[in-house]
This record gives C-alpha cells, sequence and structure tokens, in this order.
C-alpha cells in the first residue's frame, strides 16, 4: 500500500505565462530515463520557445511607443480645447499663448511711446472686387427710372370720336334761308341755304423696335412692358403736337394752322396787352365765349400772371377750391407744351370752344411682336402703329392772339 505520494506536473505551452520563464528540471514517471535525456529535450523546447519570445517582446515595445505617442496628441488636444474655451475678447495669438495680438501691441507702443501707430492693418474693402467687394454685391431693383413726358392735352377739351373709315365726310351747312317781313296778301319768297362738305382723312405714325430674345427671356424687368409704354408715351407726345401746330399732309392738321380762324392783334411785338386779351375774349360770339378756354404755354402764362388792370388787380384769378381751374377774366385755362412764345409775329395764345375741333381715333395704339423675321439674329420686332386724324370742323368758335411784326 501506498501511504504517501508526491505528484509533479510539467507543462510545456507555447506562450508561457512570463518571457522569461525557462525549463530547468523535469522529473518524469520514467525514473529510468537518464539524465542527460532530459537536459537535452529540455534545451530543445527552450529553442523552440525562444524566437516567439524575442517576437513578443519587441510587440510590447511598439505598442508601448505608440501609448507614450497617444499621451502627446492627448496633451495638444488638451491644448486646444483650452484657447476655445477662452473669452472672446483675448487677445492672444492662436497658436503661441506667448505672442500678444495687434491691440495689445499698439497699446504697448502707445504706453512707451506716446504714440499711437499702426503695428498691422488688414481690410476687406467693398470698393475692392478682390478684397472682398465681390460678396457685397449691388441690388437689381426692376423699377425703372424713366422722364415724365409732357404733351398737349388736347384731347381732355377736344371732340373726339372713332371711326373704322379712312377718313369722315361731314355734311356742312354753309348758309341759312332768307326769311323777310311781308305784309297782308304779300307773296312769300323762297330760300336756298347753302350746304358743302367737309373731310377728315385719318393718318398714320409708326415706328419699329428691336430687342434682343436672350434680354426679353433673362432680364429681372420687363423690359417688353416698358418698350411699350414708351412707345405710348412716344405716341401721344407726337399727336398732341400735331393737333396743335399739323400741317395736314402726312399730320393731323393742327388748329394754330387753319387759315379759317380769325385773330385779334396785340398791338406790340413782345409786351402781351391786357386790352387785347379782352377784346379777343369777347370778339367770339357768346355762344362759344360762353363755353371757352385759353390755350397757351407755360411760359406765356407766367407772363400773364403778373398783367395787371387799372385798379391794380391780376388778370390770373386762381382757383380757390379743390377740382376748380385757374381762370384768366373769368374762363379756364389748358397748357400746353406746344403753343409758341410770345415773339414777333406769333400767335401764342387762342381762345375757343375745343367742341369745333374734331379728333377721329382709326385704330388706337396697335404694338405687334414679330418673332420670325429676325429669328436667325435672335431678335424680335415690335411694329408700333397708330392711326388717327384731326381738323377745325368750327372755324368761329376760335380766335387766336397775333403778335405784331417788330
Amino acid at each position: 500500500m501506498i501511504s504517501a505520494l508526491d505528484l509533479h506536473e510539467v507543462s510545456i505551452v507555447p506562450i508561457p505565462s512570463h518571457p522569461g520563464a525557462r525549463i530547468t528540471t523535469a522529473k518524469a514517471a520514467n525514473a529510468g530515463a537518464s539524465s542527460n535525456e532530459l537536459e537535452l529535450k529540455l534545451s530543445e523546447a527552450n529553442a523552440v520557445l525562444a524566437p516567439d519570445f524575442a517576437a513578443l517582446e519587441t510587440k510590447i515595445g511598439a505598442v508601448a511607443e505608440t501609448v507614450k505617442t497617444f499621451g502627446g496628441v492627448t496633451e495638444r488636444l488638451d491644448k486646444m480645447e483650452a484657447r476655445l474655451n477662452r473669452p472672446a475678447n483675448d487677445n492672444t495669438h492662436a497658436d503661441n499663448d506667448n505672442v500678444a495680438g495687434p491691440e495689445r501691441k499698439a497699446f504697448t507702443g502707445y504706453l512707451r511711446s506716446g504714440r499711437a501707430e499702426v503695428v498691422e492693418a488688414k481690410a476687406l474693402r467693398v470698393s475692392t472686387d478682390p478684397s472682398a467687394g465681390y460678396f457685397a454685391p449691388t441690388e437689381f431693383s426692376a423699377e425703372f427710372v424713366r422722364d415724365l413726358i409732357e404733351f398737349s392735352p388736347i384731347r381732355s377739351v377736344a371732340s373726339v370720336k372713332q371711326t373704322s373709315q379712312p377718313s369722315v365726310t361731314l355734311g356742312k351747312r354753309t348758309g341759312v334761308t332768307n326769311a323777310k317781313w311781308k305784309g297782308e296778301n304779300q307773296e312769300s319768297e323762297s330760300s336756298d341755304p347753302a350746304f358743302g362738305q367737309l373731310e377728315v382723312p385719318t393718318k398714320e405714325i409708326n415706328t419699329y423696335v428691336d430687342i434682343s430674345n436672350q434680354l426679353l427671356q433673362d432680364s429681372a424687368a420687363d423690359v417688353e412692358g416698358e418698350v411699350r409704354l414708351a412707345l405710348a408715351e412716344d405716341f401721344g407726345a407726337k399727336e398732341g403736337s400735331a393737333f396743335v401746330n399739323g400741317d395736314g399732309n402726312l399730320q393731323p392738321k393742327g388748329f394754330m394752322k387753319s387759315d379759317a380762324i380769325a385773330f385779334s392783334l396785340n398791338g406790340h411785338a413782345t409786351v402781351l396787352s391786357a386790352d387785347a386779351l379782352i377784346s379777343l375774349l369777347y370778339a367770339l360770339p357768346a355762344v362759344y365765349r360762353n363755353a371757352g378756354v385759353w390755350m397757351l404755354n407755360g411760359t406765356t402764362l407766367a407772363t400773364i400772371r403778373k398783367i395787371k388792370d387799372l385798379q391794380n388787380n391780376y388778370l390770373w384769378q386762381p382757383g380757390l377750391q379743390a377740382g376748380q381751374p385757374e381762370t384768366i377774366l373769368g374762363r379756364p385755362v389748358v397748357e400746353s407744351i406746344d403753343m409758341p412764345d410770345v415773339a414777333s409775329g406769333s400767335f401764342p395764345i387762342i381762345y375757343g370752344n375745343f367742341a369745333g375741333y374734331r379728333i377721329l381715333d382709326r385704330i388706337d395704339l396697335s404694338v405687334l411682336a414679330n418673332p420670325y423675321l429676325l429669328a436667325t439674329t435672335g431678335m424680335t420686332r415690335f411694329h408700333a402703329t397708330r392711326r388717327v386724324g384731326g381738323d377745325v370742323i368750327q372755324p368761329r368758335a376760335f380766335r387766336k392772339l397775333k403778335m405784331a411784326t417788330a
């Protein structure tokens, strides 16, 4: 019977618990084995394990170096976080805590020398495109800046009619019947009133405008609408001028060009006479005078406002109530830019009932867009046309003032 037993175990593993571990002794159950054989086996085992120990030591050293590097990165991150957490008015340099900002340098120089000198000046400017001017673009407004077009407001006082024909012929009575007073049983006599005709033809005014298709497509403003407005203003000014001074050939016949309208003499070449204005007013028959208006330009109007009667009262009377026009000798005034100025031999003023001037509208302003005519050049042509006529149909409703010839 075995009363006592000592058990010894030897384990050989690829990676021991400590790189310096070595097998020093081994006892086998085979007690008969020689010590030389055991030592041989131990040396063989140590030879196998030695390379693994060397590689493991190399890896451990590399890991240690990496850990040291991480320590440096962590330290730099801590410093950067500290800088970012500083107050906004910190003037220290971003890379070196010991370097002062330009403000601190300037203040330090002022304390030392008593002069405030610019240490460093860097600025962004709107006036220079490379210095950030590109980032401050101007605002583009779709609004157009335009001058107001002034034209004679003849339509506001004249007789305006529509027509579908190239001209209108008006019947005109040139004479009246000849009635006579007769006694009892006297035979009456016949009368032959005279009649005639007056033709008012329509005239045409036109033009065209070419606009780039890219401008029409890409412009931020309404270019086409602005062109139409410009055409309307131009045509309005041109027809207003023709109603006053048109020669009747290619233009409507203007009332200032009508030889059938009588005139009163002023008596002076350059100085308007108040007496001449009174004479002109009452030279018209009452049926026309009581519905008449004065027409003259602004320069002449300014001259008349300075004229006084014998009691030192101005002939010009301003309107005292809203909607009431200014008057000369109690009659309204219409200002027309196309009337002539006061000058030797001119007719600066006309008075009358302007229902005696007929305006005929054949075609209102027509603007047609033609995108095909200039399609190969990338342009669109806008054709504008207006057909209108005008003439004096009642010359006795008007009277002009003529300046004397110097």
